[in-house]
């Protein structure tokens, strides 16, 4: 290409764009003083890591935590306030949750952090609530340390699938 045709390049595509470049004003900044009335606070259960999460599906509102080594937390206000609702259970470490799709009142718990760490709590089975949480009863694998990962069949909230 000749000098010529690159300099008519540049007169054509580079020059206006550089030009509306700058006549773009900056983007407006926010004024300190609204960042100063921000007030930092806790969105999530107490405990450590979250290692699992579920939800109802027709309720936005209703969710699960279960944490690495500390227990179950629900919310009902779309995550606002939570309550533990696995405390009363012989074992803490949560590695997978889920709520039955045909009944919302029934929550499997796997016990057991499904991430191998240097500082891993193992489970004792999984835990089955037909109360939305209230109560708990152990429904199998007992001698399973880590339960990562629970499937509820679509119809059927008796039958589920863990691994």
């Amino acid at each position: 290409m000749s000098r010529a045709a690159r300099l008519f390049i540049c007169a054509i595509f580079v020059l206006p764009a550089a030009a509306r470049a700058q006549r773009t004003p900056a983007a407006p900044r926010a004024a300190s003083e609204l960042f100063n009335q921000l007030k930092w606070r806790h969105i999530g259960p107490e405990g450590n890591r979250v290692s699992a999460v579920t939800g109802v599906i027709r309720d936005p509102n209703v969710y699960y935590a279960g944490a690495a080594s500390g227990g179950i937390f629900k919310t009902i206000d779309g995550g606002l306030h939570w309550e533990p609702v696995f405390d009363s259970m012989p074992v803490s470490s949560i590695g997978a949750l889920a709520v039955a799709p045909s009944d919302p009142n029934v929550v499997w718990a796997g016990t057991g952090e499904s991430s191998i760490r240097s500082n891993v709590s193992l489970g004792w089975g999984i835990y089955k609530s037909t109360d939305a949480g209230r109560s708990w009863i152990r429904s199998g694998l007992d001698s399973t340390g880590r339960i990562a990962r629970i499937v509820v069949h679509p119809t059927n909230p008796d039958l589920v699938y863990a691994t």
